[in-house]
């Protein structure tokens, strides 16, 4: 009795910090995508924080969990998405109406401010970022649950990257790809991955980094 009232309690509190549980938000994502069948859905998961619960304890994960709980629900009521918990720690972000290459950037950027904000609460000497997976109906999925599955697996190429990373269905990422790079520059891309023994992915975003630290200074 005790337990199904503790959990009835969390469930009450997550909705009055503006982050649904896992069926609530669910119900939101049906609702929204049959009011506006166009959006976007993000599955964020934090890195490596088994690992710090087993070297630091369960508090310093808590601690982790918390700053990225803030971080998130201050966007979501910003931008007037949808926060909903879905896992211990795995959350998922609606944004009605945003096609993919927009929230593709848009995550990137919230992927930083979440690794920021957690490396503030972070103990000396561990590391949690933050990987997140991009899926935008309809050009991914018509439907909630075909949405999520996709938003799934573009968490997974962004787990497959390395982690600290932002993620597309395998089939958009290879479409993006594509369309940025000519054909020379993919294969010595390829090459360079292949003596490196690296994830293409990482380096891209290396250069990127590299340019953006060049060019974009206050």
């Amino acid at each position: 009795m005790s337990r199904r009232v503790t959990k009835h309690a969390k469930g009450r509190a997550a909705e009055a910090n503006g982050c649904l549980p896992a069926p609530a938000f669910l119900e939101a994502l049906m609702a929204a995508m049959k009011k506006d069948p166009t959006g976007a859905l993000m599955h964020l998961d934090l890195d490596n924080l088994h690992a710090l619960n087993q070297s630091a304890g369960h508090d310093a994960g808590d601690k982790v969990i918390a700053a990225a709980s803030s971080v998130l629900t201050r966007v979501a009521a910003d931008e007037d998405w949808t926060l909903g918990r879905i896992g211990g720690d795995e959350f998922a972000l609606l944004a009605p109406g945003l096609a993919l290459e927009p929230a593709f950037l848009r995550a990137d950027q919230l992927r930083r401010e979440l690794d920021g904000a957690i490396a503030k609460v972070l103990p000396r000497g561990h590391r949690v970022t933050v990987s997140i997976g991009v899926a935008a109906a309809p050009r991914d999925a018509k439907e909630p649950n075909a949405l999520r599955r996709k938003a799934d697996l573009a968490l997974h190429a962004a787990k497959e990257q390395g982690g600290d990373a932002v993620g597309l269905p395998p089939s958009e990422d290879m479409v993006l790809k594509s369309s940025y790079y000519d054909a020379a520059q993919l294969g010595r891309l390829k090459g360079l991955a292949e003596r490196l023994k690296q994830k293409e992915a990482p380096l891209l975003r290396e250069a990127l980094d590299d340019l953006l630290r060049k060019y974009d200074r206050p």
